[in-house]
């Protein structure tokens, strides 16, 4: 795994809006950052993509999404919690969730955003990190292009791709999802849908369940059911900023 400096990290990152760009060049992509606001350089992003950056984005990483766009890019995502092997694993927050499932199916960050997609009408038509990542979204969003880069050892260990390598995948891959965007279709997540987020212990649940429409399965788990998947997912991210107060 490299420690990447945040210049290298750019370089790497930058591939993707660089792909679509050459792809079709009239795109423009906004860029939101994770859950830390200053990770990337605004003035070195390639392709003239918009920023969006900060700490309280009420739609968390799927934020400034909505039906205009043509496709979604989910570029360096990682394994779920439960998802082994998995470098830098983690569902939203590792201190309090343990494992997430949508309609039963073992869920990472990429499934979960997925639903904002779907709200929107909206394709994810590529996604980059290592195997297990490509492999849990693939269930609800079938035909995704996945850029390879590296693969994990452990939850702590990866053998990473030169990121001069990695950005030239991720390029490539970029292009091709964009080329191919005629035959994309919003991730297939079947509604009403079922988040079922299991706790590191009981308090946590307890806590979630005092949130409407959430209700407890057992004295770990709780069940979050909805017609309408943006509203689910807001659901599921209020349940992530509530018991965040209590996590350790």
């Amino acid at each position: 795994m490299h420690d990447l400096t945040p210049d290298t990290f750019l370089e790497v990152e930058n591939g993707d809006p660089e792909g679509a760009e050459h792809a079709t060049p009239s795109a423009r992509p906004k860029r939101p950052s994770g859950s830390r606001p200053a990770n990337l350089r605004p003035d070195a992003l390639a392709g003239r993509a918009r920023y969006l950056s900060g700490r309280h984005k009420p739609l968390y990483m799927m934020q400034g999404l909505d039906a205009s766009f043509d496709a979604v890019f989910f570029v360096s995502y990682h394994g779920s919690m439960s998802g082994a092997p998995a470098t830098l694993s983690h569902t939203y927050n590792p201190r309090a969730i343990s494992e997430v499932r949508l309609d039963g199916v073992i869920v990472g960050e990429s499934g979960i955003n997925s639903l904002v997609a779907l709200g929107h009408g909206v394709p994810v038509v590529l996604i980059t990190g290592d195997e297990t990542t490509a492999a849990e979204i693939t269930p609800f969003c079938p035909g995704i292009h996945s850029a390879v880069v590296k693969s994990s050892v452990s939850r702590f260990a990866a053998d990473s791709r030169h990121p001069v390598e990695a950005r030239e995948l991720i390029h490539e891959t970029a292009r091709e999802a964009v080329r191919t965007l005629q035959r994309a279709t919003p991730p297939r997540i079947t509604l009403p849908a079922t988040l079922t987020v299991r706790f590191r212990n009981p308090d946590l649940a307890e806590m979630a369940t005092w949130i409407t429409g959430v209700a407890g399965v057992d004295a770990v788990t709780v069940r979050l059911t909805d017609e309408d998947p943006i509203r689910l997912y807001r659901t599921f991210v209020t349940v992530v900023v509530l018991t965040r107060g209590i996590a350790e």
